[in-house]
């Protein structure tokens, strides 16, 4: 992977938990790893596509999700419930939309999905050919690991508008 794309991931994460979490962040040793993702209690599943494609997950257990919902939203909230879940959903939002900047300040273009969210440990999620970087962030509420599957992507100079739709059988 490309570090322009690597360290604004890094930066918009310290930038963001900083800002809206109220903590600051310790990045642990950054890792590799070509096999199926497995998910931990929470997780949030961004796309992106354009000059930069792959994906984007943030994990965490169920308590550091809760603490950092709490933080952000500014109320102690006492179960993982549709509020606290958006908060953790947004804050995937957030992050990946920062970096999407930077990146395109670093000259590549790139679209993001709406973020999902997974909740339950276990599940496998194959990034097929794509290798993850694993950042593992610390701090007072707990870790959120980074995963990034994400490299250059391939531009065809085809719009999805320009394909040709058959015609509706009479």
């Amino acid at each position: 992977m490309n570090v322009k794309f690597l360290n604004p991931f890094i930066e918009a994460a310290y930038e963001t938990l900083l800002a809206d979490a109220k903590t600051e962040v310790r990045r642990g040793n950054l890792s590799l790893k070509n096999e199926a993702f497995i998910t931990d209690d929470v997780t949030v599943i961004l796309s992106l596509v354009g000059q930069v494609e792959g994906l984007v997950f943030y994990s965490m257990n169920e308590e550091t999700a809760l603490a950092l919902s709490s933080s952000m939203l500014g109320e102690v909230l006492s179960e993982f419930n549709e509020l606290a879940q958006s908060g953790i959903a947004e804050m995937g939002n957030v992050i990946t939309g920062m970096a999407s900047v930077k990146i395109a300040d670093a000259g590549f273009e790139s679209n993001i999905s709406p973020p999902a969210l997974l909740l339950g440990k276990g599940s496998r999620i194959s990034t097929m050919d794509f290798a993850r970087i694993i950042v593992p962030l610390d701090c007072s509420l707990g870790r959120i690991c980074i995963h990034l599957a994400i490299r250059e992507g391939h531009k065809s100079g085809v719009a999805s508008g320009d394909f040709m739709v058959p015609n509706k059988p009479i």
